[in-house]
């Protein structure tokens, strides 16, 4: 397992980072044991996995926050914590008891990297900055990042603070971030956590045509409008999104190995990246994915995959929100 540095903190990640959102299991993931979850959180230590990615939000059969809190008794010093406070809790008035929240479900007393989950275009963003700012004073958050900010957001927020992640989508059918965020994080040292980095399974092959892809996956940009959940109101990119996907499934034959391992390869390349979120269930879900972050591909397979979703890339444009053809990404 490789890491890297968060920002201009002495904080080091792994770059397999562990997605606890399926802890809350409920109506997005599907009946989830508890006991499985924490049993994946001490084999993803015991595999170098030290970055736990969570939120005050994940909360539905169980609370994330609590979950992985119980599964780090113990072994709080080998594990790097990232949770995340919810927009309607940016009100100056709220902050701080929104983390003591957190730290109370967690079993911590200090969080490693607190993020806004996405902005609250209500509430001024030097206000909400000053009380994260703070929290870190206090010695309760040891660095500030942010989730969904668009460069409009990350530059009102520089101006007040130092921000060390953005946690955005990014895979090879998602590169809207490729026009101007990702170059911005480049700029100021923020690191990239990239959530979504198999198109929500949309690059392991799973799904043989836009036809064989489940409602609760289906309303992204990329499909029609005319999907059960859609509300974008666009027309998508079905046929070139598959195009695309054949393409990659076609490379990663050449190359003897499965999709999801070249896909994860191309989205550790690109400059910028800390840690790609990948969201394992249990053990063996784990193991599944392991192999990824000691696969290396040459300069010229990158390039191929870039070609073959190019058409997708062009289509998708600079708008960075998965689910929204009015960008709240901005």
């Amino acid at each position: 397992m490789k890491y890297k540095k968060v920002g201009n903190t002495d904080i080091e990640v792994s770059e397999f980072a562990l997605g606890c959102w399926p802890f809350a299991g409920g109506s997005v993931w599907g009946p989830q044991d508890d006991e499985v979850s924490i049993a994946t959180v001490h084999a993803a230590l015991d595999r170098g996995i030290n970055f736990f990615d969570t939120a005050e939000g994940y909360n539905d059969d169980s609370h994330s926050e609590e979950v992985l809190g119980q599964a780090l008794v113990g072994r709080r010093n080998q594990a790097v914590i990232a949770t995340k406070i919810s927009p309607p809790h940016l009100v100056p008035s709220l902050v701080e008891e929104t983390c003591d929240a957190s730290l109370h479900k967690l079993q911590t007393d200090y969080i490693d990297l607190y993020q806004i989950h996405w902005p609250n275009h209500d509430v001024a963003i030097e206000d909400s900055m000053a009380a994260l700012l703070k929290l870190k004073d206090s010695g309760k958050i040891r660095s500030i990042g942010v989730c969904n900010f668009g460069v409009k957001d990350l530059t009102d927020a520089l101006e007040t603070a130092e921000l060390v992640t953005n946690q955005l989508p990014y895979n090879l059918l998602w590169r809207p971030i490729e026009v101007q965020i990702l170059p911005t994080c480049r700029n100021n040292n923020i690191g990239l956590i990239c959530y979504s980095p198999l198109a929500q399974g949309l690059l392991t092959g799973r799904y043989s045509t836009s036809d064989d892809v489940p409602d609760g996956l289906s309303r992204s940009r990329l499909f029609n409008q005319s999907r059960p959940l859609a509300a974008h109101g666009e027309d998508g990119c079905e046929e070139e999104a598959f195009d695309a996907i054949a393409k990659v499934i076609a490379i990663a034959d050449e190359l003897g190995q499965h999709p999801a391992k070249v896909a994860l390869a191309w989205v550790r390349a690109q400059a910028g990246i800390t840690s790609l979120l990948v969201g394992a269930r249990s053990p063996e879900e784990l193991d599944l994915n392991i192999p990824a972050f000691e696969y290396e591909l040459s300069g010229g397979v990158r390039q191929r995959l870039d070609d073959a979703t190019e058409p997708v890339k062009e289509i998708i444009g600079s708008n960075a929100d998965m689910w929204n053809g009015e960008n709240r990404i901005r």
